[in-house]
């Protein structure tokens, strides 16, 4: 069995498409299809069932891709582990990242950037339970997300920083004068908020609860640049992680205010599987963030 051929069943498997899989493999359609053969005459079971076209992955085929994913995941870090020896660690890492961390995730690559100069850094947006699963697919070497709230289950955490909650609107809010604000007075304004897809909306849900407040908003979207454009409109203020200040700084129009009762906060970290040995891109941006005061480094940023 090559390794070659084992990558191509994992494109077909993600494809679902012989054409769309040989195209993204780089290699012919007949290739492609002579190399799934190969496959299942190595491993003498079928392991996709298909008429003229792609139909579904066999019983044996799911087994094979749980597999195939992670020797390709090994073989992959095994080259970058034997490359890096040689000349440094080269390659990508790549990281899944809640939107409510998309603010603070400049602060863990920087770091990484300065010690792998010829390493790559991909950053996805994505939900903690899509970072979970993956995680479990290998599909990435880490992810940003909530480590209490509704945490994940099989990986190793490494703490960051903790999230605490403002007030953003504009200028000209009744609010503005104020030092501080309640959650209950926030709940009073016309918000817009991420949509309760996100966890961090379920966050600001919870802690409205807590204190007997339905926190509701007028707008919701999935994405925080959505929720500027409306705070930059004037009609709206929002409830954000604090750390957005910093995508703030310099904006005149915009003022940014504490709540408090309660003053919530949030751990942040980064989730990695829980496996040994870790990939060569995890284990070094594990060493990369050790020992770093994050929460020092963002009151700066702020």
């Amino acid at each position: 069995m090559l390794i070659r051929h084992l990558s191509y069943f994992v494109a077909l498997a993600r494809e679902q498409h012989f054409a769309r899989a040989a195209d993204a493999c780089k290699v012919t359609q007949p290739t492609l299809t002579a190399a799934i053969k190969k496959l299942e005459e190595d491993l003498g079971v079928r392991l996709v069932v298909r008429d003229r076209r792609f139909v579904r992955l066999t019983e044996e085929g799911d087994k094979l891709l749980l597999w195939g994913r992670q020797i390709l995941f090994d073989y992959g870090s095994l080259r970058d582990d034997l490359a890096g020896s040689r000349r440094g660690l080269v390659g990508t890492l790549r990281l899944g990242v809640i939107p409510a961390a998309m603010a603070a995730v400049s602060f863990v690559t920087s770091r990484f950037a300065a010690t792998h100069a010829a390493a790559q850094v991909e950053i996805r947006s994505m939900t903690s339970r899509a970072i979970e699963r993956a995680l479990e697919a290998f599909e990435i070497d880490a992810g940003v997300t909530y480590l209490e709230n509704e945490p994940l289950q099989h990986v190793r955490k490494v703490p960051l920083y903790r999230e605490r909650y403002v007030f953003v609107a504009r200028r000209g809010h009744l609010a503005a004068a104020q030092a501080t604000i309640t959650w209950k007075q926030a709940a009073r304004q016309r918000l817009c908020l991420l949509s309760e897809d996100m966890q961090n909306r379920r966050i600001i849900n919870k802690v409205g609860a807590s204190i007997g407040v339905d926190i509701k908003a007028d707008v919701v979207s999935n994405s925080f640049i959505a929720i500027l454009s409306h705070l930059r409109h004037g009609e709206w203020a929002s409830i954000v992680p604090h750390t957005f200040g910093r995508l703030f700084v310099g904006a005149t129009d915009l003022i940014v205010i504490e709540i408090v009762e309660p003053s919530h906060t949030q751990a942040i970290g980064l989730v990695l599987s829980d496996r040994e040995p870790l990939s060569p891109m995890s284990g070094a941006l594990v060493r990369c963030v050790a020992d770093v005061d994050f929460e020092r480094d963002l009151a700066d940023g702020l």
